[in-house]
């Protein structure tokens, strides 16, 4: 039948009892999977309110399980948001390449042109050697000085600034050195020290949250086994008589699943409503900060899509910490 073993017996069988075996054996196929169903319907339900009927010791359970959560979700949204900040700073990352003075005029209109043609660069600036002395001789103040130079030291300039998603220094390096290798450049000026450095702070948050989530999931599972390695304790006559009866492990399983996924579910509905919390109050001074740096950026929220993720990772870990306590439990149980 599935979910329920019939035990057999050595004594001989009526009559009677035959002609009731061959009706077990005619039930169908549908029977069985209505009676399935039932039994998953009512194990939801019940389980459900045998959690409600220890409201303060439920709560407590999911409080636990929401802090774990929240932790680690808070640390990934304000990566994001620094992540999308440091794209706000990509400007910095712009190239500076200077041309060899000697170089004529045609062959640096053939280098512009290459170089605009470049899929990793989102634009290109010409700087003339007269612009760039016209413009150092305003902001010097060596006007006069300059006046007297018989010759424009100045060379050709080319502002080069890298496309969205060009910010990783290893990126950079290879088109740094792409534009480099023309025998018209000079030199070619980039500022790295600084994305370096926001470079590996990032890979080092990233890895911070990755390490824990997985300690604080690990939290969760062990929280979870632990309260129903209680409830197993509490039910285990009960859980003795469904097996002699013929109930296979599944059939006795499955209402512990189902609370373990009601705390998985309940702590995640609970870390939710902090999130949106501790989002709501700290959005103004984000904000705010996100317009000192100039950035028209949108911060990273908790969205419907999260929301659905972290609620289904929640029940799922509490289904497996489930499942983990009962299979482990089962076995001592067997009736003699």
């Amino acid at each position: 039948k599935g979910w329920l073993k019939l035990r057999s017996t050595k004594t001989p069988q009526t009559t009677a009892t035959k002609s009731r075996g061959a009706r077990a054996h005619d039930i169908s196929g549908f029977e069985l999977l209505q009676a399935w169903w039932r039994h998953h319907r009512d194990s939801c339900a019940d389980s459900l309110a045998r959690l409600l009927q220890t409201p303060l010791q439920s709560l407590l359970t999911w409080m636990v399980i929401a802090i774990a959560v929240v932790l680690p979700v808070s640390l990934y949204l304000g990566l994001k948001n620094i992540q999308q900040l440091g794209q706000g700073w990509q400007d910095s990352a712009r190239m500076s390449v200077f041309l060899r003075q000697d170089a004529r005029e045609a062959a640096i209109d053939r280098l512009f042109q290459t170089l605009k043609q470049n899929p990793e660069i989102a634009y290109i600036d010409r700087i003339t050697p007269g612009s760039a002395l016209a413009e150092f001789q305003r902001f010097s103040g060596l006007g006069n000085v300059l006046d007297n130079l018989n010759d424009n030291p100045l060379p050709t300039v080319f502002v080069v600034q890298p496309v969205v998603g060009m910010d990783h220094p290893e990126k950079l390096t290879a088109l740094r050195q792409v534009i480099g290798d023309s025998g018209l450049v000079d030199h070619v000026q980039l500022d790295m020290g600084w994305l370096r450095r926001l470079h590996e702070i990032l890979t080092l948050g990233q890895r911070i949250v990755l390490a824990l989530a997985g300690l604080l999931s690990l939290g969760v599972l062990l929280v979870i086994a632990n309260t129903l390695r209680l409830a197993i304790e509490n039910r285990r006559d009960e859980i003795i008589v469904t097996k002699m009866v013929g109930g296979t492990d599944s059939f006795v399983r499955r209402p512990f699943l189902y609370t373990g996924f009601w705390y998985g579910l309940g702590g995640g509905l609970l870390a939710v409503i902090l999130l949106l919390i501790i989002g709501y109050w700290l959005s103004t001074p984000a904000e705010n900060l996100v317009n000192l740096y100039q950035s028209d950026h949108s911060l990273y929220r908790l969205n419907l899509g999260y929301i659905v993720i972290l609620l289904t990772g929640s029940g799922a870990l509490g289904w497996l910490g489930a499942w983990l306590a009962v299979s482990r439990h089962l076995q001592a149980m067997e009736p003699r």
